[in-house]
């Protein structure tokens, strides 16, 4: 199988594509992660993802010299409560602030993905949106969280795959796409753009 390059440093979606066999590498993009305000939830996730690839593939342009690296992958996370986008705490308090609102309510994840060919120099892109709900939780149980970290680099501030899973009362969509990387989703990407993967 040809080598995919992934557009993240996430430990999440590493363990992901370890999870489906896949020999891949993993590039940081380091992009803005920033949007427009007032952007549409589910664009923002696109551009973001998009981007991440275009900035892997600017980077790479010299390595090719005329030829694209052969898979890339980008992925981003958000979520989004009565309209509005929360991407990465930028620090404790404002990642104690996203938990005071997510906290006995349910908010949408959205991630999204972009799979760039290189044979044939295109772009698919595709998402996935998730309902997670959230138990009411106390000021105590939240600073016991953000005690544990976990809020660091992760979108909304909570990593469901760790101590965070005590809080959740409900998920309605995909697992893994709240995790980070859609794998259904992901899985038919490969395939509908010709991925020898699966029995194929």
């Amino acid at each position: 199988m040809e080598p995919i390059i992934l557009a993240s440093e996430s430990p999440r979606r590493r363990e992901l594509l370890a999870l489906m066999g896949l020999p891949f590498t993993c590039l940081p993009s380091k992009i803005d992660e920033s949007f427009e305000p007032g952007a549409e939830p589910a664009s923002a996730a696109k551009d973001l993802a998009i981007r991440k690839v275009r900035k892997i593939l600017e980077s790479l342009e010299e390595s090719f010299e005329n030829e694209s690296p052969p898979w890339v992958c980008g992925a981003d996370t958000i979520i989004t409560l009565s309209g509005k986008i929360y991407g990465k705490a930028g620090d404790r308090d404002e990642a104690r602030q996203m938990l005071r609102l997510f906290q006995g309510n349910t908010h949408e994840v959205i991630s999204a993905l972009a799979l760039y060919k290189g044979r044939t120099k295109t772009m698919d892109c595709r998402s996935s949106v998730s309902s997670v709900s959230f138990a009411s939780m106390t000021e105590g149980e939240i600073e016991w969280y953000l005690d544990s970290g976990e809020w660091q680099d992760a979108a909304g501030a909570y990593k469901i795959q760790g101590l965070a899973s005590c809080f959740i009362k409900r998920i309605e969509g995909s697992y893994s796409s709240v995790v980070g990387l859609p794998l259904r989703e992901f899985y038919d990407m490969l395939r509908d753009n010709g991925y020898p993967y699966g029995g194929r």
